[in-house]
């Protein structure tokens, strides 16, 4: 990037509207911090949570994905049961140049307790609300909080447009609303 990584990036989300809603510097008090960084911008998660349950001791098969393996919650925060696993959406919406490859790494916060963020790129051309899958990896229960910083989303700038984007190939995700879960 030939001008200042923070600068670019605000740019790129107020004149481009490749984050929206944009927040314009980082939030730090008494949250999990969120918004615009030194070279990335911190994400939030959205109050829609998908938890793995085993309830109806479904498979989980990634070809013929059965819905009731989760339990649906809408909240400020979601306890994620020990050894288990979560899906959620970020509260932006992202559109991502031809030009830019990002990619979402946990926040060392949550990762400090055990809870990982999937690393998920961004591919040239797409646009949506990113699903996040969150693991818990401890013993215990562990809280993720809505609203509040969940991953630090990092751009990488090329000289020139991807000859394919992910718009260009019809992308099985793009302009994805809500949790999506997996797809053929």
């Amino acid at each position: 990037m030939s001008i200042k990584a923070d600068r670019w990036i605000r740019r790129m989300a107020l004149e481009e509207s490749m984050i929206e809603p944009f927040v314009e510097r980082q939030v730090r008090d008494e949250v999990i911090s969120y918004g615009l960084s030194s070279y990335g911008y911190d994400m939030r998660i959205a109050n829609e949570f998908k938890v793995f349950t085993n309830v109806f001791n479904t498979l989980v098969d990634p070809k013929c994905f059965d819905e009731r393996s989760f339990v649906d919650i809408t909240a400020d925060y979601c306890d994620i049961p020990p050894n288990s696993f979560a899906l959620a959406r970020s509260v932006e919406f992202f559109r991502i140049p031809r030009n830019v490859l990002a990619i979402c790494l946990g926040k060392s916060t949550y990762a400090r307790c055990g809870i990982i963020l999937n690393t998920t790129p961004f591919e040239p051309g797409w646009r949506g609300y990113v699903t996040l899958e969150i693991s818990n990896t401890t013993p215990l229960p562990a809280r993720i909080y809505a609203n509040e910083g969940i991953g630090q989303v990092l751009f990488f700038e090329s000289d020139e447009d991807c000859e394919t984007s992910y718009a260009d190939k019809h992308g099985k995700y793009l302009d994805q609303i809500g949790v999506v879960l997996p797809k053929l």
